[in-house]
């Protein structure tokens, strides 16, 4: 028997849930189809059980730091096995909620993977879904669809993921014991956090980035200073390094591998190997080839309303490509719902989406590198403030880092912010609302900022792009 939908929501990560609870807010009839557990990736394989880990490697490092602050300690040890238990229970601890949340809204779940059927007996439009569960099939016929499939790690032809020695993230996050070493195959966003976690662990690291520098897409003096402080921590960065996937030899406890680097090759070892060189979508198998939905470059093709080329069909998240961020996914699902619902809700401004990076120390930014905006044809004004003339951050013992403001000399307008340091990754929503408000430097310099507090930076840094900051 076929079931009828006014939403059906492919996919239950965090772009999936989201959507389907607007839905229900707006009194849509909705479903949600998923083939392992509410929450996706986010929830359990990235961002959530990522940053446990990373907060974990952080507390281990300022213990070892802790005279600093008067505090004697001996005997000081690593229970790795209790990290990821209370990796675990955070996981567990937020998948209850998400299940609450759903079930809170009333909102059918199917747990199977679903397909797209072209026109049928069920409808004349393509979109019924057809879910494989083990109980069998279930038809369910939406008046719109929501595609929110998420996405997986990359692998490199020829690098057998063999979760044991050759590891994405995926496979990293369930390590029962750590390495003594290991080389991170990519120094984007993912490898870095990866990086900086295992070394704070005391794991010595090797990052191989095949661009002349580590966080290639954000401002250049943010990645030159976090080049410099990672490779002060121990790490060793060689960049414009092209991997050679056919040269690898596994031996027991070591794999070895070719890098090409200027022409010449050389040879790099290590315990295990982390392969971390992007996510692709998740849209192999679901039907699309039963619908006109295009696909460019791997990704679905949507427009301003996050609909695919078949109007009552949308997608969101990962699997249209852009910010592959959990935040993004969850506003686009939002924006697709209110479209859905007959709203007309505000286009999605994605230079105003604070961009973070987990590592220690933090990286976030919003809006455009400096780079970018001269790209743009913009006059710039640009302001800068360290957090070593900061007394918050002197207080905290993290003093590394700046905050940096682009702005316009024309119409005055911040253009972009960029920061790495303490905390910054909770700092920067401060930077991305006044990129929503086009705020000017003066504006955001001006508003009293807490004393002694680390946002203090934020205020310093705007004032400095005319040349007026207090402190430094």
């Amino acid at each position: 028997m076929a079931l009828d939908y006014d939403l059906v929501v492919l996919g239950g990560g965090t772009g999936g849930y989201v959507a389907a609870i607007r839905a229900s807010q707006l009194g849509l009839k909705t479903a949600i189809v998923e083939s392992k557990k509410l929450g996706g990736t986010c929830l359990h394989k990235g961002c959530i059980p990522s940053k446990a880990l990373l907060r974990s490697a952080e507390v281990f490092s300022l213990a070892k730091r802790s005279e600093e602050f008067g505090i004697l300690h001996s005997n000081l040890q690593l229970a790795f096995e209790k990290v990821q238990l209370r990796k675990n229970s955070i996981v567990t601890q937020l998948y209850n909620g998400v299940q609450s949340l759903i079930k809170k809204g009333k909102i059918d779940v199917y747990h199977g993977f679903g397909r797209l059927l072209g026109p049928s007996i069920f409808s004349p439009l393509p979109g019924t879904i057809s879910v494989e569960m083990e109980s069998g099939n279930e038809m369910l016929v939406p008046k719109n669809v929501i595609i929110a499939t998420g996405s997986s790690p990359r692998t490199l032809p020829g690098l057998e993921i063999d979760g044991k020695a050759i590891l994405t993230s995926d496979e990293a996050l369930e390590m029962e014991n750590l390495p003594e070493s290991i080389l991170i195959v990519g120094g984007g966003v993912i490898g870095i956090e990866w990086a900086s976690m295992l070394s704070d662990f005391g794991v010595q690291v090797t990052i191989l980035e095949n661009a002349d520098r580590i966080i290639p897409n954000e401002d250049a003096e943010i990645s030159k200073e976090l080049e410099k402080v990672l490779m002060a921590k121990g790490i060793n960065i060689v960049t414009q390094a092209k991997v050679l996937p056919q040269t690898y030899e596994k031996r027991p406890g070591e794999i070895n591998i070719k890098v090409e680097i200027a022409g010449e090759e050389k040879n790099y070892s290590a315990e295990k190997m982390l392969i971390s060189v992007g996510r692709k979508a998740n849209i192999d198998e679901i039907g699309l080839q039963n619908t006109e939905i295009e696909v460019k470059n791997g990704f679905i093709s949507v427009n301003s309303n996050m609909q695919t080329k078949e109007s009552h069909i949308y997608a969101i998240g990962d699997v249209i490509g852009g910010y592959q961020l959990a935040h993004v996914a969850s506003h686009e699902g939002i924006h697709a719902v209110e479209h859905i619902a007959g709203t007309i809700p505000e286009p999605l401004a994605y230079q105003t989406v604070p961009r973070c990076i987990y590592s220690h120390p933090e990286v976030a930014s919003v809006g455009f590198t400096e780079q970018e905006a001269k790209e743009q044809g913009y006059q710039l004004k640009v302001g800068k403030f360290p957090f070593m003339a900061n007394g918050k951050a002197l207080v905290f013992g993290e003093t590394t880092g700046f905050v940096k403001v682009i702005a316009d000399k024309k119409s005055n307008d911040i253009l972009g912010v960029h920061m790495i340091g303490p905390n910054v990754t909770d700092l920067i929503s401060e930077a991305g609302l006044a990129r929503v408000l086009d705020a000017t430097p003066w504006e955001v310099g001006t508003m009293i900022h807490p004393h002694p507090s680390l946002s203090e930076t934020i205020g310093e840094a705007a004032l400095a792009v005319d040349g007026i900051a207090i402190h430094i």
